[in-house]
């Protein structure tokens, strides 16, 4: 691990609540797709964001951050990077990160801002083979919090063996898509999970639910189940 001072060069408001914050390390640095950096606030207080981009990119990070009054954790984050435009980063973190070299198919489950992660990951599976079968399910409460959804959909025009799934929990009479839970639609479309390579991003009891029943109901394999929450579970 290594800790470098990044400069930023660019942040987007994408909606009221979710910033993409673009980073220009000062170093060299390394990671895996779908590992994650820590923000270093002082000596004893480090704060964890995933990284949106992948390791190919070795010149800036992407990161995807989710501030609000009911977010001060990341607010203060947010805060220092829009008043100083620079921090420093502790990097890199987790080990859910993409495991090359596998045929399995995949599943993909983001809530939120997870997509981030679950973004990395897709990028780093497609550039491996670009056959490969993958199901990515989002999930928000309003389709406005899908942020980046016509970026992913646009991915998947190029690539026929993606299958994007958008799930919305509170939707407006305008929406077709799926609603409820973005773990509900999954097990709704797959009565078993014992062959594929699952990643998943979202509150730890989003995870907990994930793996309990994913594994109990559907037979994945907890040794292809991936996700940082499980390291605290």
């Amino acid at each position: 691990m290594a800790t470098l001072s990044c400069k930023v060069t660019s942040v987007e408001s994408i909606t009221d609540t979710v910033y993409r914050v673009i980073l220009l390390p000062d170093g060299p640095f390394h990671f895996k797709a779908g590992q994650y950096l820590m923000v270093v606030m002082d000596e004893r207080d480090k704060r964890p964001f995933s990284m949106a981009s992948t390791p190919e990119n070795n010149q800036s990070i992407e990161l995807h951050i989710g501030a609000s009054e009911f977010n001060l954790y990341a607010m203060a984050v947010m805060d220092r990077i829009l008043e100083q435009q620079r921090i420093d980063i502790d990097i890199p973190h987790g080990k859910a990160w993409f495991r090359e070299n596998s045929q399995n198919p995949m599943i993909l489950i983001a809530g939120g801002t997870g997509f981030s992660y679950t973004h990395s990951i897709l990028l780093a599976a497609l550039a491996e083979n670009s056959q490969r079968d993958i199901t990515f399910y989002w999930g928000g409460r309003q389709l406005e919090h899908l942020y980046d959804l016509g970026e992913l959909q646009a991915i998947s025009e190029r690539y026929p063996n993606l299958k994007v799934v958008p799930v919305v929990e509170q939707p407006d009479e305008n929406w077709r898509g799926r609603t409820g839970t973005v773990l509900s639609t999954v097990l709704e479309d797959f009565g078993d999970l014992s062959g594929h390579d699952i990643y998943i991003a979202g509150r730890f009891e989003m995870a907990k639910i994930a793996r309990d029943r994913f594994c109990n109901e559907r037979g994945a394999k907890p040794t292809q189940l991936f996700g940082d929450a499980f390291d605290f579970l």
